[in-house]
């Protein structure tokens, strides 16, 4: 018998913190190269932005934004802004992996929406097409 270790296998990405840069930049790569975003966004066009507060490195700002027939996701504000979420770390934490509904938090005063509401109920589609391009980074990211 070998004490050798087995080989790691380094093919596998490394994991994401969850709203670091490196996260916020695979999604980036992730809705840009989605064919599924870029079908939704054919009919909807919508600037959201989100801000998370008092996370592992402080106030996080991060954008979606999606119009004629393209979509694009990074660090900073939308522009043009028609919504924009705010919500401490926690509550995005538990969002995202699934331990609070979204609609829930809203309810709850634990997200809070400024701007087009109305906007945003049109919108649905672009966030169910996220939601699969979420799902290729997740299963990446680390809640820490």
């Amino acid at each position: 018998m070998s004490n050798t270790p087995a080989p790691s296998d380094d093919s596998a990405p490394p994991p994401l913190r969850y709203l670091s840069l490196a996260w916020i930049d695979a999604l980036s790569t992730e809705v840009a190269s989605s064919e599924h975003m870029s079908e939704v966004a054919r009919h909807h066009t919508v600037g959201v932005t989100q801000v998370v507060s008092a996370g592992p490195e402080g106030d996080v700002t991060y954008h979606l934004q999606v119009a004629d027939g393209a979509a694009s996701f990074g660090a900073g504000p939308a522009d043009p802004e028609d919504v924009r979420m705010e919500q401490n770390w926690q509550t995005a934490v538990d969002v995202a992996t699934g331990e609070l509904n979204a609609q829930q938090a809203f309810i709850g005063g634990q997200i809070r929406l400024f701007g087009d509401q109305q906007k945003l109920l049109e919108s649905q589609p672009v966030f169910g097409a996220l939601d699969s391009v979420f799902a290729a980074v997740r299963e990446r990211t680390e809640y820490v």
